[in-house]
């Protein structure tokens, strides 16, 4: 079939096969080289298999994330997947580490002083936790104390099941003051000290 013939329904198949072994998202352009048909045809097709697995209550569902397409497991089947798949596995983030990466998120880019200082903890162990999981990364340096800022990485997206960081919900009903965080925060940055030098010395495990 010539690129000129395809449509979204006949290259449905293989853009099916495609995503099945992707093991992280592949972006329409990519499954388009792939399947040989020009990247319209691509988009339109991932869009209605989009909308038919949702019309139809699979157990699973085709995001975009990451500026790619993957399959995803559908929510209201979590607890299921956990008790019966991830229950016990090693590679379980830490409540420590998920709320380290929380801050991180939403403050980004943001010193290793500024994390320790919003969640009153040292958080060396975590941050490294989480640059070798590839959740975060070494973003530059603050224009003001010179610290090393961090901030998340597209495979965090990924993981998250968002797009972009855009897609995060808002802070705002779970932080009334979170303007006066803010305030804070901008203080913090003026007066900041050396990592070695956290807000607090009291260690938690990654």
């Amino acid at each position: 079939m010539s690129s000129a013939e395809a449509s979204a329904r006949s290259v449905a198949g293989a853009v099916e096969a495609l995503l099945l072994l992707a093991e992280e998202p592949m972006a329409a352009i990519d499954l388009a080289q792939a399947v040989g048909v020009p990247e319209p045809v691509v988009t339109e097709c991932l869009v209605d298999l989009a909308g038919f697995y949702d019309r139809t209550g699979r157990g699973f569902e085709l995001r975009r994330v990451g500026g790619g397409w993957r399959y995803y497991t559908r929510e209201v089947y979590a607890d299921l997947i956990s008790e019966h798949v991830l229950e016990g596995r090693e590679s379980r983030l830490s409540a420590a580490a998920l709320e380290t990466l929380a801050v991180i998120a939403y403050s980004q880019p943001i010193s290793r002083a500024r994390v320790s200082a919003v969640r009153g903890v040292n958080v060396d162990g975590v941050i490294k936790t989480l640059l070798a999981r590839g959740l975060i990364v070494e973003s530059g340096h603050d224009h003001e104390s010179g610290a090393v800022v961090f901030a998340t990485t597209r495979y965090f997206l990924e993981r998250m099941g968002l797009d972009e960081l855009d897609d995060l919900p808002p802070l705002a009903p779970h932080l009334p003051e979170v303007e006066d965080l803010e305030a804070e925060l901008s203080q913090l940055a003026r007066s900041e000290v050396p990592a070695g030098s956290d807000p607090s010395d009291r260690q938690e495990r990654p």
